[in-house]
């Protein structure tokens, strides 16, 4: 290490008569060291060995994070890993099934017929699995595969552009999480004993919104309207309707409800475009901070996440809720205090920040709603 050999340079030319060149250090007399000058540690090194080793521990947590938000599908990954089936998980984008998921359990509670039995927990997981790791995985995996040239100015560590996985694997990958899709949604179907395959029905209406999102020539994710409100509503409406359909029946009014508070899920949408402004005006995307800009886009963003919440209280007040559409103002306010402390100060900087501090508040604002349109008999 360069501390070290240093610190023996340093010793050996101490030994040295006043103008004789350096001799080797293990030849240094050992009577021209005074016995009045003890030999002591260097305090110098040993501080340089300490800060090698805390560098190397920093680095170490910090190749452990990355490694996990590679696996997550998060932004600040780093490309390495080898693993075919990680590298189809990280495809895959675990991190976002989570609001998927969620509209599951949010669907459950607004059907008012949700009861822990073993069979109705098995039901949900089942329909969880569905919306999360089949559905939003086609949805990714066909997403990564049409974005491959972007992705490689905007985030070059993912799976297609850094080489990491062969276009034959990502479109077999594509094609298994459709069938599987598809397959479980009409087995959902016969368990809960429809005579209409309404669990099926949304889930190939998903997967051919998911596709028109994505691909040309429609690609909808050009319009920055367009494709942020399909994103809100297949992360909040859909799987809300199939937890629904799934334990009650499925009517105009939840349908009309959940595409309002897809709304706020288009906002929502907004936040994921900042990270990739500058790929976005290269390829010509019209996202909404490249056609009102950074600062207007974000104020366009927090209006709409609140303002359609709050319209979603005011419904839960008309039917007389008004214990739930207090809860649900609740929970509105500390995304307003988050939009103000992060997001609107710099949505650039603090879009991920933003998220994991206010985006729980409306997430358990989703389920208050679904618990009061279930407890309203909706």
């Amino acid at each position: 290490m360069t501390a070290v050999a240093t610190t023996e340079e340093t010793s050996a030319t101490h030994c040295l008569p006043h103008a004789q060149s350096p001799m080797p250090y293990a030849l240094c007399p050992i009577n021209l060291m005074s016995e009045s000058s003890p030999i002591t540690p260097n305090s110098n090194s040993a501080e340089a060995i300490e800060s090698v080793n805390t560098t190397e521990e920093i680095t170490a947590v910090g190749d452990r994070s990355s490694k996990t938000r590679q696996l997550l599908g998060m932004k600040g990954a780093a490309p390495g890993e080898t693993s075919i089936w990680k590298i189809r998980l990280q495809l895959m984008k675990p991190i976002t099934w989570i609001p998927l998921i969620w509209g599951v359990v949010c669907g459950a509670a607004s059907s008012g017929n949700y009861t822990w039995t073993l069979e109705n927990v098995l039901k949900a997981a089942a329909c969880m699995l569905l919306s999360g790791p089949l559905l939003t995985g086609y949805t990714q995996t066909i997403n990564d595969f049409y974005d491959r040239e972007i992705d490689a100015i905007n985030e070059p560590y993912r799976p297609i552009p850094s080489g990491a996985i062969s276009v034959p694997q990502v479109i077999t990958q594509i094609v298994v999480l459709l069938l599987g899709g598809i397959g479980l949604a009409f087995v959902l179907d016969l368990w809960a004993g429809h005579d209409f395959p309404n669990i099926t029905v949304l889930a190939i209406f998903g997967t051919f919104i998911a596709y028109i999102y994505s691909a040309p020539p429609l690609k909808l994710k050009q319009n920055g309207w367009l494709g942020n409100y399909a994103l809100g509503a297949s992360y909040i409406a859909l799987p809300w309707w199939a937890g629904h359909a799934l334990f009650g029946e499925l009517n105009w009014k939840i349908m009309v409800l959940t595409l309002v508070y897809s709304l706020a899920g288009l906002g929502i949408a907004i936040v994921n475009d900042f990270k990739s402004v500058e790929g976005d005006r290269q390829l010509g995307l019209q996202s909404l901070p490249v056609m009102f800009g950074v600062t207007t886009a974000a104020w366009i963003c927090v209006v709409m996440i609140d303002v359609f919440q709050g319209f979603i209280a005011a419904y839960l007040v008309s039917i007389h809720e008004n214990l739930y559409a207090a809860i649900l103002v609740l929970l509105i306010l500390p995304q307003i205090t988050f939009q103000d402390m992060y997001f609107l100060r710099d949505p650039l900087k603090n879009d991920v920040k933003y998220q994991a501090s206010a985006q729980p508040f409306l997430v358990l604002g989703m389920l208050v709603a679904g618990l009061a349109l279930g407890h309203a008999g909706i």
